[in-house]
């Protein structure tokens, strides 16, 4: 009789054992990281993780140098009429609507016309919008490759005898450890923008 219920019991952990395991190994869904955004969630993107530029003074440029720092990238160009002038402007905005919040706010304007964005235009051009944005002048070999890794486009079109330049218009936000967030839409107003920021600070806090 003992024996007979010493197997039992060991069927019976035998067949409990495997629900046991799969229990333990089934992990939770995991939830979404940001609520109603007006922009797109990139939390998940494996992508546009860092870049290695030069900026207008000379000095080379990467993510871990804004460590702490909730940063703005947008890929543009100084003649651009009117997509890159629009996106800073917001920037300017976003940046007076955070408050005190917009000490933590660090935009960055890669260029994607190197060719005739040389460092003074492209210096004088972040001072027309705010002292503390900064550009970054990458070669062409240097803009393909990051163009490449954040998966942005560009393309040069001819207009007679010039050209002018066809881009995303995407703006990619992270957060203080140098982690793509988010992405605003060009569509989003500043005070859209700020409430989509404000999720990301959320995470730092």
């Amino acid at each position: 009789m003992n024996a007979s219920f010493s197997r039992r019991q060991l069927l019976l952990a035998m067949l409990a054992t495997p629900l046991v395991l799969s229990a333990c190994g089934d992990k939770a869904p995991k939830q979404p990281a940001f609520r109603n955004l007006e922009g797109v969630d990139m939390s998940s993107a494996d992508f546009a993780k860092d870049f290695s530029l030069l900026d207008t003074e000379g000095q080379r440029r990467t993510m871990a140098d804004y460590r702490g720092k909730i940063v703005l990238i947008f890929f543009g160009f100084t003649q651009c009429p009117d997509v890159c002038p629009t996106a800073l402007t917001r920037a300017v905005d976003i940046k007076e609507q955070l408050g005190e919040d917009g000490d933590k706010l660090q935009v960055l304007f890669i260029s994607i016309d190197p060719e005739r964005d040389t460092p003074e235009l492209l210096r004088a051009y972040m001072q027309a919008f705010d002292p503390g944005f900064v550009a970054l002048r990458p070669t062409e070999e240097e803009l393909a490759k990051t163009a490449s890794d954040f998966k942005v486009f560009y393309q040069k079109v001819p207009t007679g005898s010039s050209y002018t330049m066809d881009h995303s218009a995407l703006t990619y936000v992270y957060d203080t450890q140098g982690k793509l967030q988010i992405a605003l839409r060009h569509t989003q107003t500043a005070e859209e923008a700020v409430a989509d920021i404000r999720q990301v600070l959320a995470l730092s806090k």
